[in-house]
């Protein structure tokens, strides 16, 4: 890993493991952080933030790259496990402010407790069943707008006969 900064001595095993495994992945790709960015839906600033551990990647971002890098299904599937294990273990930032949530229903869950994985999909990694097809609204108009002239042209004929 010859151009990467040293990773922070003190990071649990599972997060020091899975941030080397996602450097060599990144690696493998022959992309730039730059180039990462432009083909997945995270910024170079947030690309070089997972891949130097100072914050977890959400797992939307660890699937984009396991789909750029070609990583088969059962290889992807190991890193969805390596991600989970790493975020279950990634240290908290002392700086945030512990504040007792709301929804937590009494139980003292605080603010920063819990790693929350970013619940946004770029369009090109949704599930295929979730898109919507804009090509289905656009063939309703046509085919109304179909029978629309077609009603016309049986009208016009009917009034000149």
């Amino acid at each position: 890993m010859g151009g990467w900064q040293p990773l922070p001595d003190d990071l649990p095993p599972e997060v020091r493991h899975f941030v080397e495994q996602l450097r060599l992945l990144k690696d493998r790709t022959g992309l730039s952080l730059v180039s990462l960015g432009a083909r997945t839906a995270y910024s170079k600033s947030s690309w070089h933030r997972y891949l130097n551990a100072t914050q977890p990647p959400p797992r939307q971002a660890v699937a984009a790259l396991c789909r750029i890098a070609g990583l088969a299904d059962t290889e992807a599937e190991r890193f969805a496990v390596r991600w989970e294990l790493a975020v279950q273990a990634w240290p908290r930032p002392a700086a945030l402010p512990v504040k007792p949530t709301e929804d937590a229903g009494g139980s003292g869950a605080s603010v920063g407790e819990e790693y929350e994985d970013d619940p946004t999909l770029p369009w090109w990694d949704t599930p295929e069943e979730t898109r919507r097809r804009p090509g289905g609204r656009l063939l309703l108009y046509a085919v109304l707008l179909l029978l629309l002239m077609l009603l016309i042209a049986v009208v016009g004929v009917l009034a000149l006969g």
